[in-house]
């Protein structure tokens, strides 16, 4: 049964608030991200920030970073459209978790660009999603899985089939989510030190990217493309020396 987004305040608040509450900026006109420093205090990072993201990831360092060590589990979720995307939130008591350099990081919430934010030696791929998790000192790590056009894929249509067509919209998903079939079968990524992609653009976010995209269908990105009315990717930041390990 969908309901309005504010009934999930209590919910999503401990999430990411910027992501899961529709406010005043956008990705068009007078709220598009050249302007997000612009529309409150809170966003001065969006512009000063040296260490933003997305980027574009071309020079990288070989670095044998540790393998990345998933423990996802089919979880019970929440889909909501805030205008700004499509996001699945999971419960405080979800068991969702990933193993960053001997650091817990539970699973706070996953959602989606398109076209993606990231770019790989300035490709965009046709959409992104970025799985957002936290650890016990409130530290950030976004995973992120780029998706290209091909076969469908079975997991995002169960997403696809609860997501609310109007924005500040939520429903309850009917079935748990396997996100690991939302990964590809190779983990190997690249990593760099980023923020937020959406205001207030908060820095000192662990991102892992990876190398591997998986896919979805033309229809499957048409679904989103037509829910969400517009791109909503926030262009690649410059990198401020920044070095990108794999």
């Amino acid at each position: 049964m969908k309901t309005t987004l504010r009934t999930l305040a209590v919910l999503t608040m401990g999430m990411l608030p910027a992501l899961a509450m529709a406010s005043h900026w956008s990705y068009e006109g007078e709220g598009s991200p050249e302007h997000w420093s612009e529309i409150s205090p809170e966003n001065q990072m969006c512009k000063q920030g040296m260490n933003q993201s997305p980027i574009d990831i071309d020079n990288t360092l070989k670095a044998h970073v540790n393998p990345l060590k998933t423990r996802y589990v089919d979880s019970p979720a929440t889909i909501i459209n805030n205008g700004h995307t499509v996001q699945a939130g999971f419960t405080a008591n979800a068991k969702d978790s990933v193993m960053i350099d001997g650091v817990s990081f539970q699973l706070q919430q996953l959602h989606f660009h398109a076209p993606s934010e990231n770019t790989l030696h300035g490709k965009h791929y046709d959409m992104e999603m970025h799985l957002v998790h936290k650890n016990a000192d409130g530290e950030l790590a976004v995973v992120a899985v780029m998706f290209e056009t091909g076969a469908a894929n079975s997991e995002l249509s169960k997403l696809w089939q609860a997501m609310p067509a109007k924005a500040e919209e939520s429903s309850q998903l009917t079935q748990k989510i396997d996100i690991n079939k939302l990964l590809p079968s190779d983990l190997s990524h690249y990593r760099f030190s980023g923020s937020l992609t959406t205001p207030p653009c908060s820095e000192g976010v662990r991102w892992l990217v990876m190398k591997h995209p998986v896919t979805l269908s033309e229809q499957q990105l048409k679904q989103f493309t037509s829910v969400m009315h517009h791109d909503n990717n926030r262009p690649v930041q410059p990198l401020h020396g920044r070095v990108v390990v794999e």
